[in-house]
């Protein structure tokens, strides 16, 4: 029996990727997007959920999957402070896996970041890896954590300290060998088949998604 996916971030770099790969593929007849302004994409499969974040719960019966691919993502400069970062990188992301859990979604496959942990004094790692632990909790069948490193791809909104960093990783790309391999910078379509292949699998508890790139 075909399935039903649901994306969440689908206008970010990763989500806008991989929300035609989701309408492409066989395994799904129908791919929900839920979040605050719709997206341009007409497709017979696609349903459009546009909710503020913070009022998923008035749209719960709308968001019934067994795929939920959540590429929700910001940063303190774009967001404007702290605060709203860590509603849309924490609160959003795991309000998102509670509500689809109990809709009895089976896996849960969520974006992260290279560096991602609960105990870093970076704030921006200290709140993915806050994500991650709040996410485990949650009863999914299956859950993929993806921690890419500097992502590559045009944005809608350019971000200068992105574009710089790529300059550099560039220069420096052939001296990232070995366990520094994992620091280069990584397309998002790379993420976006990744998440994809990892849903396909089918398989079952955590698995975490570093990003080896050759």
């Amino acid at each position: 029996m075909k399935k039903t996916a649901l994306l969440a971030g689908a206008t970010g770099l990763i989500g806008s990727t991989l929300l035609p790969l989701l309408l492409a593929s066989d395994r799904y007849a129908k791919v929900i997007v839920v979040g605050r302004r719709p997206v341009a994409t007409q497709h017979p499969k696609l349903t459009q959920v546009v909710v503020d974040l913070g009022d998923l719960e008035t749209e719960r019966l709308r968001l019934i999957a067994d795929d939920v691919f959540c590429c929700l993502g910001t940063t303190i400069k774009q967001a404007g402070s702290r605060e709203a970062f860590y509603k849309v990188d924490f609160l959003y992301v795991v309000q998102l896996a509670a509500l689809t859990a109990a809709n009895f979604a089976a896996q849960f496959l969520v974006v992260s970041s290279l560096g991602a942990d609960a105990s870093s004094r970076v704030y921006y790692s200290r709140v993915k890896g806050e994500m991650e632990e709040a996410v485990q909790q949650v009863p999914f069948r299956a859950i993929h954590i993806f921690r890419p490193s500097l992502l590559l791809g045009d944005r809608a909104q350019p971000r200068l300290g992105e574009r710089l960093g790529a300059a550099v990783l560039a220069l420096v790309r052939p001296l990232l060998r070995g366990g520094w391999r994992k620091y280069r910078p990584v397309a998002a379509a790379t993420v976006a088949q990744a998440m994809l292949r990892a849903a396909q699998d089918d398989g079952g508890g955590l698995r975490i998604h570093d990003f080896d790139m050759p």
